[in-house]
């Protein structure tokens, strides 16, 4: 058991974070866009942060469209935010957002669909995420389920250009559709440390994307299902509940739809794929180091019996 504790202090952090992190394959290097504050662990559980009434305002961005900075200007505006680089991910509901998917996109690969999963109600998102005012990325693409459950809140719609959009996805979160790579992670993550965060981004993009693999999201696929969301969001919700936000608009436009006075501070400006990886990279490491000591005794076993069989099969050479 010391020894497997010694091995969990020394965890380097590439390797581990980038196998079950939304980190692109880039090599380390300093970036004047990091906040090393993003990557901040929040251990205050929900009931001792008090209760919350619901969303308040709903975030309608797709993954790659600025969710980082604009949840930064969210939190500067005194919202409680989520976003997947800035909350512990041991903290986030990753089992919730899987069973969310599941409900949403039946036709997802690998499901039964004579059992379908009821589709999620306004108690279902408020178990999930009772505690935030405002979720970013993760569940940006339920957005139209959100306004549903939430007739009251505000919403803010953030829209990039398709073509950089569709090159930033393929750089980075298209990661989590790698075969046979995203497998093997999955298996690890899911049964030896408990991480469904594979597991549910996987059914996310298959579900939102509408296919069976990776390689069947062709760009003519991703640009009518991205200005298919787009258009569903906008069908949905009446121009004065809703802000049309493009990146670089700085904060006057949000703090004019959110009733919020404008900060004496520039906009944040986050995310670029360097940061976005060393980011997710850090994140990564306290996931798995957590994972880890929590489930110490088993992985113990487990590597007991590697190395008995190892031993086993040595002899009998």
């Amino acid at each position: 058991m010391l020894m497997l504790a010694s091995l969990i202090e020394t965890i380097p952090a590439r390797p581990w974070s980038a196998a079950f992190s939304f980190s692109p394959h880039i090599k380390h290097r300093e970036s004047p866009l990091i906040d090393v504050s993003l990557v901040r662990i929040m251990s205050a559980s929900p009931d001792q942060q008090g209760t919350r009434q619901g969303l308040r305002v709903i975030h309608a961005g797709l993954y790659r469209t600025g969710t980082m900075s604009i949840a930064r200007a969210y939190e500067r505006l005194g919202y409680k935010t989520h976003h997947v680089s800035t909350v512990n991910p041991v903290k986030t509901p990753w089992v919730s957002v899987e069973h969310a998917a599941e409900a949403t996109w039946p036709s997802i690969p690998g499901l039964d669909p004579s059992r379908p999963r009821p589709r999620y109600t306004r108690a279902d998102w408020d178990a999930a995420w009772g505690e935030y005012d405002i979720v970013t990325d993760l569940v940006s693409p339920f957005a139209p389920q959100l306004i549903e459950a939430y007739p009251d809140a505000k919403v803010v719609v953030v829209q990039r250009d398709f073509d950089p959009w569709w090159a930033s996805m393929q750089g980075t979160i298209f990661m989590f559709l790698d075969e046979p790579d995203a497998a093997i992670k999955r298996f690890v993550g899911g049964v030896l440390l408990g991480i469904r965060g594979g597991h549910a981004m996987r059914k996310i993009l298959l579900g939102f994307f509408g296919v069976e693999r990776k390689e069947d999201i062709t760009e003519v696929v991703a640009r009518a299902k991205y200005d298919e969301y787009y258009a569903q969001i906008r069908k949905m919700v009446p121009p004065e509940r809703r802000l049309e936000y493009r990146l670089g608009d700085g904060w006057e436009p949000l703090c004019a739809f959110l009733g919020k006075d404008v900060p004496d501070e520039p906009f944040p400006r986050l995310n670029d794929t360097v940061a976005f990886g060393l980011l997710a990279q850090e994140a990564g490491k306290q996931i798995i180091q957590t994972r880890i000591k929590e489930n110490a005794p088993r992985l113990l076993l487990v590597v007991v019996v590697l190395v008995a069989w190892f031993m086993y099969r040595r002899s009998t050479l």
